[in-house]
């Protein structure tokens, strides 16, 4: 434990400000909204569906399979594939069309959207979808070279990422 020495005004003063900022610090946690990230990395299910929208917006819709793979408690490997919808927008999207097909490697980040509708039956339905907000192609080119490239911009800052699992650090 520390002791304060000084006259008891110092230490009142002390104690004034640790509880000022205690009480400062709770506030901006108890504030705190929250956290909606998503990273994943898998592959198309099916080439990307592109659609256009009134006004002429682009979005893109996709199933994308991660996988996972692990030893059981007898050393046999398992593993287990979740689906993700994902969706792109706007010149993500177009990029997305261009250059992604089914069973492309990709890195995408976004958060999570739930939304809902009645089908025709009058039946509520609901879908978690990712909407990303970057993407990055994991695979090597037709010319056989390595490279990760950022469909949002090239960043020469990125390090390559090899498919095969081998990571830069």
């Amino acid at each position: 434990m520390h002791t304060i020495k000084g006259r008891s005004s110092e230490k009142q003063n002390f104690v004034k400000s640790l509880i000022f900022s205690l009480t400062l610090c709770h506030t901006k946690f108890a504030t705190m909204r929250g956290v909606n990230k998503v990273m994943l990395i898998g592959n198309l299910g099916k080439d990307p569906d592109l659609q256009t929208l009134e006004g002429n917006i682009a979005v893109v819709k996709f199933p994308l399979a991660t996988t996972e793979t692990y030893k059981d408690r007898n050393g046999k490997l398992l593993s287990q594939t979740e689906w993700h919808t994902v969706v792109l927008w706007r010149g993500l999207a177009e990029l997305a069309q261009k250059y992604l097909h089914k069973g492309s490697l990709i890195y995408v980040e976004g958060r999570l959207r739930t939304r809902s509708w009645e089908d025709k039956e009058g039946n509520k339905k609901f879908a978690t979808e990712v909407v990303g907000d970057n993407l990055i192609m994991l695979e090597k080119r037709n010319d056989s070279q390595h490279h990760s490239e950022n469909i949002e911009g090239y960043n020469p800052d990125t390090p390559n990422i090899d498919p095969e699992g081998n990571l830069p650090f």
